[in-house]
């Protein structure tokens, strides 16, 4: 009797063998495991990789399905479809070999390359998917096996009295499923004794599968022409109806009539199921004979010298493999006629010269294939819980006995198998491996493409024959593959992988293996960053890229979550001077300090650059970050500093960590730094007496107010934006954005600003370029979505005798052409500059000359020339401001306070220029101090370039 197998229930996976544990290289492991004795690897290039791939690739396959492909698609379509097919893998096989050579394996095969290579998240949901395809795959080929011993040793399950004395074993489903354990219990013995016994054993159905593909070759020369009978399947119909196949048909040896008969395509019904063959159905089929390259690159961990043995072991097996199938192809198409490989497809052991020997070599190959696939999951299994990336969900699966066999992972993997055997048939789990171990295949490809494209330099591989153009096609061809297979299983399977990636991304420990992301980040930004040209900048896709000072974060936590709302997608970065001489000090101070300051920025959850420099005065080290900061076109246009003033700091830091219920003032700022988590791995906070933002440092030496103007003086110089930022030490963003309700108002939030030169009373312009710049920062902090809410309250100054109608129509104006929606509100500030004047009266009195020509100059009538040049002084700190009196300046702070109902989230202000003579920058300071005093959170402005434009 034929022998009947099912058209899926025989398929190929990619052996996983045992790789010995090992120490893993420094740096390999997120979580180091206790070093364990390495063991000698003993496996040569033949035993260790040739001998595992061509097991896994043959398998059942060419004995079962070669006439099934020839019979159904012709001996053209059959050699083309091996040609695609071996192109696809090869592909395949050629990154598999650069990535073998470029460094160390371990154990786990495909799922260490990936992992090293692509990350923990994509290496981790692979890694999962190909230990659930080698369980499915055992139970697949235990199945098989099953079914072909009782097909040839069963009783008929209805009754039919047996036509064969060797037809004695019960058949039915518990007794196929009592078979099927016992061969599962005797994979799960060789499993578990270890490597050694499983390499002998392959070796054995090596020589074995050999044997028997010689005999197959010789009996096509040495058997005579004979009618073979044909299985009773393929002669009858479900419903005993439509046309009678016959019951015999011919093996005529060679002769040019039957190959001429078996040359082009004849799809017909397949008799197993049923189903009307198509080439991609047949192409489906003939493709599981093609898989398995994997087996060689997974002994890795067994081998004397990987580097060498994966690469060439791998191709040697692959060109047998091909050669073998074409032959058989052209021998069969010579020698059957088109009814024998149709409708018997184990027709191979019809016409051998001793038929047992096709049965023993089919009952070898699967029992090889059930026992690779339980010993590559176990190991695969092992690898991802040496890992970590599951937690301790795959703990257990870490022990492994004295000869570091993981035995508690050979006994999750058999059990799996165990359960996946009570499906019986597994025709759809056939189609779902197939797809896992393409999608397995197809990652790899992907991080050989991802590595190659990351231009590294230690991506050197002694195995040179590949391209990025190689990768690129086994990852279209694995893809067309599995959609050609199934499409919704292939949708499904892309998905899942997806979902596991997700979960890893984040619930996995950060790993020290490096990733791969990381350098194709790299190798993109620096190549569009060459192409960022600072020729080409225009006013219209203008943006602020801030650079922010920053003494200590414990307390500039309320600014550093303000600046990075005003950013508008713009370059931002938070720098730090440290004041030292590494010329004196063993080594630089600051390497330490970046963990911190990352820790800080992932914390605070914004987008900025980590800046820190080490210079031997605050002054010379925002020099040198005004100067070196940034890369190309993206460079630092505004300079943020903290305000020069006595406010007691708060540790916003500590505040943010502790619990609700834990008061603040329980905290010991002299608490051992090192103790602390990495985050707060910063210097802590002084007393009131000492000046705050930019007014300390760790080594106790304090910013004077002399060199505090100096940076501001030296940042305009270079033509850098200036913004102080003064009361953000209490700023809280998410209590300003949602202000109590309890009277009418009260519940909006407003923003306030004052675009007028305060030092200048004389001066009301609003369109100059500080002005304007002052105008562009509150809208873009409005168009931010937090602030969208916030209401811009724009406040007019005007004088009497001046129209204030008119004036409130010219801003209006601007602010529509400027696109600025904001309310104006004029404000009458007529005592406040007769205070001015009051004080500049008294100093003509002192120099008469002087004050006549400025009253002269001022009563002339003004050209829109003359304005422009007014605008233009109005952006300095005039000599006459020297002249402001405190009172003057203590009004105006009284003005700007008796405006603020309900009081504004946020104030802007006009900052002028600092005085040209330095020995008045401690009068500049004091009047800023006067200006801004308790005005709440304030940013003092001062623009030096055009950022607004009403062009198109």
């Amino acid at each position: 009797m034929a022998e009947r197998t099912p058209l899926l229930h025989y398929r190929l996976s990619t052996s996983v063998n045992e790789s010995e544990p090992r120490c893993s290289p420094a740096g390999q492991r997120s979580v180091q495991q206790q070093p364990q004795p390495q063991r000698p690897k003993k496996l040569s290039t033949f035993f260790g990789v040739v001998i595992p791939t061509l097991l896994s690739m043959f398998s059942v396959v060419v004995f079962l399905r070669i006439g099934f492909v020839v019979g159904q698609s012709g001996l053209y379509q059959a050699i083309a479809m091996f040609l695609v097919a071996y192109l696809i893998i090869s592909m395949t096989v050629l990154s598999v070999c650069a990535i073998s050579t470029n460094g160390a394996l371990d154990a786990g095969g495909a799922y260490y390359m990936i992992s090293r290579a692509l990350g923990p998240e994509f290496g981790g949901s692979i890694g999962i998917m190909f230990f659930l395809a080698n369980v499915c795959g055992c139970a697949l080929f235990v199945l098989g096996l099953v079914e072909a011993v009782v097909d040839t040793f069963g009783v008929p399950p209805d009754g039919t009295p047996a036509i064969s004395h060797s037809q004695v074993l019960p058949s039915g489903y518990w007794w196929s499923l009592l078979y099927a354990t016992v061969i599962g219990l005797l994979c799960l013995l060789v499993c578990l004794v270890g490597a050694h016994i499983y390499a002998k054993t392959t070796f054995i159905i090596f020589l074995v599968v050999i044997f028997v593909l010689l005999t197959i070759f010789i009996s096509f020369f040495a058997v005579k022409p004979r009618v073979v009978s044909l299985p009773s399947a393929a002669n009858s119909n479900s419903n005993g109806t439509g046309p009678v196949f016959p019951t015999t048909a011919n093996f005529t040896g060679f002769k040019l009539d039957t190959l001429l008969g078996n040359l082009k395509a004849d799809y017909t019904v397949d008799y197993t199921t049923g189903t009307m063959m198509t080439f991609a159905t047949v192409f489906a089929v003939m493709f599981n004979g093609c898989t398995g390259i994997m087996a060689g690159s997974n002994m890795s961990g067994d081998l004397k010298n990987p580097s060498y043995s994966i690469p060439r072991g791998t191709i040697t097996a692959v060109i047998f493999t091909f050669i073998t199938y074409n032959l058989l192809c052209v021998l069969v198409a010579c020698s059957c006629d088109r009814v024998l490989l149709q409708r018997d497809y184990s027709f191979l052991r019809d016409i051998n010269v001793w038929n047992p020997f096709v049965t023993i070599g089919v009952y070898s190959s699967t029992l090889s294939a059930a026992m690779s696939n339980l010993i590559g999951a176990s190991r695969i299994l092992y690898a991802l819980a040496r890992d970590d990336l599951f937690g301790k969900v795959l703990s257990p699966a870490k022990k492994t006995s004295r000869s570091g066999n993981p035995w508690v992972s050979v006994l999750i993997s058999w059990f799996l198998m165990q359960l996946v055997l009570f499906s019986g048939k597994l025709n759809t789990i056939a189609s779902i491996v197939t797809i896992f171990f393409l999608l397995v295949y197809a990652a790899v490809d992907l991080a050989c493409l991802a590595l190659e494209w990351a231009s590294a330099p230690n991506f050197r591989p002694t195995f040179r024959y590949f391209t990025w153009h190689t990768c690129i096609l086994g990852i279209v061809g694995c893809a067309i593959m599995m959609f050609l297979i199934n499409a919704i299983y292939a949708s499904a399977s892309i998905a899942f992988m997806l979902l596991l990636l997700l979960l890893i991304h984040y619930l996995s420990p950060t790993s020290s293996w490096g990733y791969i992301s990381q350098a194709l980040i790299f190798h993109q930004v620096r190549k569009y960053l060459l192409m960022l040209d600072v020729r080409k900048d225009h006013v219209k896709f203008w943006r602020p890229q801030v650079l922010l000072m920053v003494s200590n974060p414990r307390s500039s936590v309320g600014l550093i979550t303000f600046i990075n709302d005003i950013k508008k997608s713009g370059l931002y970065v938070l720098a730090h001077v440290q004041l030292g001489d590494l010329h004196k000090l063993p080594s630089d101070p600051l390497q330490s300090q970046y963990d911190s300051w990352l820790s800080l920025v992932d914390h605070l959850n914004i987008k900025a650059f980590v800046n820190l420099t080490l210079a031997d005065s605050v002054r010379h080290g925002v020099q040198h970050l005004l100067f070196i900061s940034g890369l190309g076109g993206m460079r630092p246009n505004t300079l943020v500093l903290g305000f020069y003033d006595d406010c007691l700091p708060r540790d916003k830091l500590t505040d943010q960590s502790l619990s609700t219920s834990q008061p603040t003032d329980t905290l010991d700022p002299s608490q051992d730094i090192e103790q602390q988590p990495p985050l707060f791995h910063f210097s802590p906070l002084r007393g009131s007496s000492d000046r705050q933002d930019y007014g300390e440092f760790g080594d106790g030496k304090v910013l004077g107010a002399q060199e505090y103007v100096a940076i501001i003086a030296d940042a305009m110089k270079m033509l850098k934006n200036v913004v102080l930022a003064r009361y953000f030490n209490n700023f809280d963003r998410a209590q300003v954005l949602s202000p109590p309700s309890t009277s009418p108002g009260m519940g909006a939030v407003y923003v306030d600003v004052w675009p007028v030169n305060l030092f200048r009373p004389d001066s009301s312009s609003y369109v100059d370029t500080c002005s304007l710049f002052l105008l562009q920062l509150a809208c873009i902090l409005n168009m931010v979505r937090a602030w969208r809410k916030a209401t811009l309250r724009l406040f007019l100054c005007v004088e009497e005798g001046r129209s204030v109608r008119g004036s409130q129509e010219k801003l209006g104006q601007l602010l529509k052409e400027l696109r600025i929606k904001a309310q104006v509100y004029p404000v009458p500030w007529d005592q406040q500059v007769a205070l001015h004047w009051q004080r500049q009266g008294e100093w003509s009195k002192k120099h008469p000359s002087q004050s006549l020509n400025a009253t002269e100059e001022k009563r002339k009538p003004k050209t829109d020339e003359e304005e422009e040049s007014e605008d233009d002084y109005a952006n300095s700190f005039p000599s006459n401001a020297t002249r402001l009196s405190d009172d003057y300046l203590s009004a105006v702070n009284k003005l700007i306070l008796d405006q603020a109902l309900p009081p504004p989230a946020v104030r802007f202000l006009y900052l002028p220029r600092p005085p040209a003579d330095t020995r008045r920058y401690a009068s500049y300071l004091s009047q800023l101090e006067l200006l801004t005093e308790d005005l709440g959170p304030t940013l003092l402005i001062h623009g030096v370039t055009p950022v607004i434009t009403t062009d198109l």
